[in-house]
Order: structure tokens, then sequence, then C-alpha cells
């Protein structure tokens, strides 16, 4: 049969983004969000993305965390801070705010729980309620601040006492404003859908049933949005891998212009805390049809790839199908399976055996293509927190990745990087997932630590991922590579949505997007959306609820990404379509980011408050531990058997005054001449925990008087020949279902460029499939890919 589908070099990145920052010293108008500092002071930071702007604590006392405000800006301070002055306040944040009700001498008094609020807020009688002196309650200002006037609220709700079971996480959707309540309307429609796959939802889709997909996951997982299978095939005249990666069509039920739709807009993301979950879409969806549970029937979009023993991704195509899962596998067990194919649970699984080897194979040709691409794999260590019945902290061990867990994520990868082909090329908006290199700033500093430790990063002009990627090789046998490490991974700048494409620098790819996890991300579903879009011969155009107040980055999520070393402006729209669809795209990405960073901050404070509470009984206590960071009040420190970090306040260093070297990232001491830097070895005794702050402080242990001084020393292509006429048709010993997709899927494919190894075809409409040809990616939550792929908290990020 002959294939005369055309195909298509890959179409080139487009250029990165740059912010014009204003002149320094220049008096200028900005409007933005006021962020409280728990010291009194404040900042701004301003709705177009530019510099935060310091507000003194005297031009706090008329505003309040979350308003937003217009601010002359002046000249820097003595420390170089550019300093604000309010001349208007915009709108004042209608956020309930979260604390203790105190009773002093008769008044009573809202202590927020937040410290981002400056000021208590005054409580009148007649607004308490029935809430009692030391509960946790929710309030709303009923009058702002004046400058010599504190604020005045109301108790809206009363939460509970503090040492409530789980009382932590309540605290902490109400103070970072996750909605964790669906709509009576989500409620509605989600309790309407079937039970089940119906026969006519199956109508028009490929038929992958008797396939050997399987879902693989942690063992407390819950949702199921991914599945994968993998058999050899031909590319060329060579031996490559057929790979397919099933995603739930969370689309099909999710409809825009829905209730359900609306409220998962509004949560963009579900958010992992210790033991609960709020998740993006109601549970019958999330754990009930849109989960890809074993042994029942369920509708997926799958990614379809070729792939050659190199790792190099010469074909894919996307198509809807039905699906049923042959098994719900762990890490663990696939680990285990895949380290001895003759144990009692390669026999149990016997059948299964075979198709994870595949996978295993693929998974390691996958690994050759990221060497050759240089993609940035940070070797850091994560921490589980086990919890106990009553919510509080049991204990904190070492999360342990092993090949199963790498293996799903570059399935995944390959799957985002096809998703962000297919839409680029077919000229369709969306939400890149773009992650870019250092800024200058950022860079300079990096370089100057690095250099004190006698390393360099590259070439002195901008480095590329796989300059970083050499540098954390070369230093795996240091004693502080965990530190240096960290070092690089802080340089970089944080993962945000956005659809103005510039690539992602940790995975080294120029483009990228989310596609596999829309069961719990909203730019996932807004991906499938426009993949069906492009796979029906039109554009997808996002329309949403008016009762939606989308975010506009108050939680630190830029509207345009920082200025990145050597970067340039944005290539414009190519349609007007395009022109007029691109303010509602940049919106969605804002408000995804910031949404995103959101559940990140609430994760960390519940992690941060369970690890007071666990540290409130080992006051006294001595621990050998590393430092983390350096700054100019002192030591952060991560004790080794706890895994838990506090401060060593300079003032408890040693008898001496300790000057902070900011360009060699130390703290020294001038009479003695002791050095504290990044990696050093200390012994520190546990000396106070404050559970409102989030803190735990240590004290140096001494010995004859003289602070313990660190121990560890601080160094210091071309087109393919000869394809078969239908690559992807499975091999006969395989199922018929898939074999029965040959009826209406079928491509040829070719070509990659230089590192990219992406390749991309203009569709072939055949019914429900379209052929495409393309490159690869997928993310996994280690604690290094929080930039290359933050977000991630709980649940693995891909």
């Amino acid at each position: 049969m002959q294939n005369n589908a055309k195909f298509h070099l890959p179409a080139a990145p487009e250029p990165q983004r740059c912010v014009e920052q204003p002149k320094k010293g220049s008096s200028v108008i900005v409007e933005g969000i006021v962020r409280g500092h728990r010291d009194g002071h404040g900042f701004v930071t301003p709705d177009d993305g530019g510099p935060d702007v310091y507000l003194p604590p005297q031009q706090m006392r008329t505003v309040l965390h979350l308003d937003r405000v217009r601010v002359r800006v002046g000249k820097p301070d003595r420390r170089g801070r550019t300093e604000g002055q309010i001349i208007a306040i915009l709108e004042r944040s209608t956020r309930p705010i979260i604390g203790r009700l105190l009773q002093e001498g008769g008044a009573w008094l809202l202590a927020p729980e937040d410290k981002r609020y400056v000021q208590d807020i005054l409580i009148s009688p007649d607004a308490v309620g029935k809430a009692r002196p030391g509960q946790v309650v929710s309030a709303e200002i009923t009058q702002p601040p004046l400058p010599n006037v504190q604020p005045v609220g109301r108790v809206l709700e009363v939460l509970g006492e503090l040492d409530d079971p789980g009382m932590e996480i309540e605290i902490a959707v109400r103070k970072y404003g996750v909605p964790h309540v669906f709509s009576d309307g989500a409620s509605r429609e989600s309790a309407a859908l079937p039970d089940a796959v119906r026969d006519a939802d199956s109508a028009g889709r490929i038929d992958l049933r008797d396939v050997a997909l399987v879902t693989i996951d942690g063992e407390d997982a819950r949702d199921f949005d991914d599945a994968v299978y993998c058999e050899p095939a031909k590319v060329g005249r060579s031996k490559g891998w057929r790979l397919l990666v099933a995603i739930a069509d969370v689309s099909h039920y999710v409809r825009e212009g829905t209730e359900l739709d609306a409220d998962a807009l509004e949560r963009a993301t579900s958010v992992y805390f210790p033991r609960r979950v709020i998740p993006m879409l109601p549970e019958k969806l999330s754990n009930g049809l849109c989960s890809l549970n074993p042994q029942v029937d369920r509708l997926c979009m799958v990614c379809d790839m070729l792939i050659t023993a190199q790792g190099e991704l010469k074909a894919y195509q996307f198509y809807p199908a039905v699906m049923r899962s042959q098994a719900r596998l762990t890490y663990t067990e696939v680990a285990d399976i895949l380290s001895n194919t003759a144990g009692k649970l390669a026999r149990e699984r016997a059948p299964l055996v075979p198709h994870l080897l595949n996978l295993h194979a693929v998974f390691h040709a996958l690994l050759k293509s990221r060497q050759v691409r240089g993609a940035l794999d940070l070797d850091i260590p994560e921490t589980q927190i086990v919890v106990n019945a009553a919510g509080k902290i049991e204990a904190i061990v070492p999360r342990h990745r092993n090949d199963a867990h790498r293996l799903i994520e570059e399935c995944m990868l390959s799957a985002n990087v096809c998703a962000a082909d297919f839409l680029q090329r077919n000229k369709q908006l969306a939400l890149y997932r773009v992650h870019e290199g250092p800024t200058p700033e950022k860079l300079e500093t990096l370089r100057t630590l690095l250099r004190n430790l006698g390393l360099t990063l590259g070439s002195k002009g901008t480095p590329e991922p796989a300059d970083y990627q050499a540098l954390a090789q070369s230093i795996e046998d240091r004693p502080d590579a965990l530190q240096i490490q960290t070092l690089l991974l802080r340089s970089m700048q944080q993962a945000i949505y956005t659809p103005h494409n510039s690539g992602h620098f940790g995975l080294a790819y120029p483009a990228y997007t989310h596609f596999t996890s829309p069961i719990r991300r909203y730019p996932d579903l807004l991906t499938h959306r426009g993949i069906k879009a492009i796979l029906h011969g039109s554009h997808y155009t996002p329309k949403f609820s008016e009762r939606i107040a989308l975010n506009r980055g108050e939680q630190n999520a830029r509207r345009v990404p920082q200025r990145q070393a050597g970067s340039v402006a944005p290539a414009a729209p190519v349609s007007k379509q395009q022109a007029k669809d691109m303010p509602i795209w940049e919106a969605v990405g804002v408000h995804c980011s910031a949404n995103e960073r959101r559940a990140d901050e609430a994760s960390r404070d519940v992690e941060s408050w369970l690890k007071c509470w666990y540290m409130r009984d080992k006051l006294g206590e001595e621990y050998a531990g590393t430092i983390t960071a350096v700054t100019s009040f002192g030591l952060f420190v991560q004790l080794d058997a706890l895994f838990v970090e506090g401060l060593v306040h300079v003032s408890e260093i040693g008898a001496d005054y300790f000057r902070y070297d900011e360009a060699r990232g130390e703290l020294r001491g001038e009479r003695t001449g002791i050095r504290y830097a990044l990696g050093g070895r200390l012994l520190v005794q546990v000396s106070r925990v404050d559970l409102d702050g989030r803190k735990i402080d240590f004290r140096m242990v001494r010995e004859g008087g003289k602070a313990m001084p660190s121990n560890k020393p601080l160094p210091t292509s071309g087109e393919i020949k000869g394809v078969d006429e239908d690559v992807f048709a499975l091999n006969p010993q395989m199922s018929s279902g898939v074999r029965k997709s040959r009826a209406s899927t079928h491509g040829a494919t070719k070509s990659a460029g230089k590192n990219a190894r992406r390749t991309a075809e203009a569709p072939v409409k055949t019914s429900a499939t379209a052929v495409s040809k393309g490159k690869a990616g997928k993310g996994k939550t280690s604690a290094a890919r929080k930039a290359v792929q933050p977000g991630g908290s709980r649940k693995r990020s891909r």
C-alpha cells in the first residue's frame, strides 16, 4: 500500500521573550498587588510583570495583603530597593482572613494566620457569633485600615480548635483561597453523568480494548489518567518501538459552557496534601469515569508513536479510542518484575512481562535521546511525609525513584512533546509549558559562586542545558554535590503556562506542553480540546464562564517570563484570528500558572506546619546536619536524620562578628576567620519551634566556647529510507483490537533536526485520526524537576 502523506521538517523554535525593565532611579506609576511581609513592610507586584516595588511600614498602614494599588515609584533606598508611595487604592481584597480569635482586655482580635497581614483585625462583640477565644475562624473585613486605625472585621466561619485533626489543611485552603467545595451546578452535572462508558460514547473511536495497556502509579494513587503499551516495530530497515500513551478523555465529559468546566477552570489544578487531595474534578470523574481503572471500558485520547532504537521519534499520531486497562501496577511491582523476570511477582504477572520488558527497552532508547539533547537531570532527593490516623507526622522518609518511575516519565515526556509539536505545526494556539534559562543576574551570581568552588558553567556565553548537565555529572563524587545541584536548580526560572512558546530549557525541547494529566491540570484539558479541534479540521478558542474571575497572578506568576540571557522578542501571531484570540490564551496562562503556584504554596504551608508540630517535642535535642543556604542573617541547616530544615541565626553561630560575603556565598568570622558555606557540616540543637510562623530555630553546639566549623572542605538527520508502508500496523501476534485501527489510520515518517530529534507531518484526515511526525517529553516529580517541571507535589508531575 503506497503512503502518499507529505512530511515536513520540524518548525523552527520561536525566539524567547524579553521584558523591558524600567531604568534605575526613574519615577514611574505602576499598578499591582500588595504583598505583605511579616516584618511590617510590603511589596507591590506590578501587573505588567516588572520588578517588585518596596513599601515601607508606614505605607502599609492603610492597605492589607492582596489589595490592589497604584504607586509612584521613586529612587532606590539605601539597600537598593525601589521604594514606592501609594497614591490610590484601586481594589480591596475580598478574600476571607484566617486566624485565631483572641480576647484581650474585653476587646476581640483576630490574629491572622498568614503573617503577611501585618495588622491584627478588630472584631466587634456583635460580630463574633458563636466563636470562642482561641478558636480558628474565618473573617471578612468590614472596615479597611486607616493611617491610625486598625482594620475591623466580622467572623464568617468557625473552623475549630487549632489541634483538631486536619486543621492545618482547613487553614491552608482558606488562607490561599483554594476552592474546595464544588458548586451546586457542577455537583448536579456530575451526578447526571453515566456510571460507565455507553455504546454511543464509543462510536467512531479506535477500539484498543484488547491491547495490553496498563497503568503504573504509586501505591497510594487513586486516579489513573495514563496507560502505556509498547511493542517492537520496524523503522525503515532497522528495529524500533511502537509506543502507545493513552490518556483519559476528560474533554468528552467536561464540556465548555458547563458548570463542571467552570469549576475546573477556577481550580486549574488538583492540590495534594498529606492524606488529602482537593481535586480539580468531582470524584465521580476523577476516580470514576475518567480514571483508567483496570478491567473496565474507558474513553481515552491516544498518542501513538514510532521510536527508533536510538530514542529518536520518527512518527506520531493522535486519535480518540476506547480502552480497557489490563492491570493497575505500582512502581514497586514493575521495578521488581524488571529486576527479576523469574521471580514470584513476574510469574503472577506472566502475560504482562513481555510488554513491560518492551517498555523498559524503549525507556533505555529514550534515555539515549535525552543524553544527546543534553536535558537536565539533577539528582536531588525527595522526601515523603508519613502521617498517622490523626493526620500528624509519624516519620519523614526519603522517596526513592526506580526505573519504573523514570520509564513512565520518559513515556509521558514523549507524548507531551508530540502534543506541542502537533499544535504548533497546525497553527493552533495553546498553552505551552515554557521554562526559560537563567536571567543575566542569576547567571552572574551562579558563576561567581561556582568560581569560588573551582567550577565553571559552560563557556563565557549563555549556557545550554547540556552545560548544566555536564557540570552536574562532573561533581557526582564531591561531598557537596547535592548543595551544588541545588545552586543550579535555584538559578533557573520557574516554568509557566503561556501561548508564547520559547521552549523548555531544562528538558531541552524547542516546544513542550502538558497533555498527560487532564484529570488534575486544566492546561492539559485545553490541550486535548485543541488536538480534537485539529482532528475535526477546525481551530479551538477557549470560552469561559463569566462567573469565574481569572487569577491575575497575585501569587507571583508573571504575565510574561523574565528576560533570559540572550533572549529576543517573540514572533507575532500569524493570523488575524490568532491576534484576536491571543489575549484569551495569555489570560488563562497567567491564571493556570498562578493557581499552580497557589497549590504549591498551600502544600508547602501544610508540610511546614506538620514539620513544626513534629519538632515540638524535640526541643533541646542535638542533630547533625548540612548547610543548605547561607544568608546575611544566618545558616539554614537540614537535619540528616529527620529531613527537617531550620535556621541557625547569625547570633547563635559563635563569639565573633560574622560578615556575609555575597560573592562567595559564605559567612566569615572577622576575628576567627571561621567560614560557613553551602554544604558545611554542623552539629545543632533544636532551640525554638514557631508553629504560627512555620519556623524552626537551631542553636549551634559549641565546644570550649568555640563554634564548630564546617568539616567538609569546599573546593572549594535525515529522511527515513524504506519505511514500511504502514508503520502503525501492530505485529500480527498482538491484539486484534489495534489491528482494527488499520482501516482508519496509517502513515509513514521521517526526519530529525540537530539535537531536537523531532519531526512532524501535516495532519492527514482519516475518519477519527490524523497522522503526524514528531518529537518528544514528560515530567516526574523529583525535587530537581520543580524548576524543570514545577507544580508537582504529591502527584507525579507529567
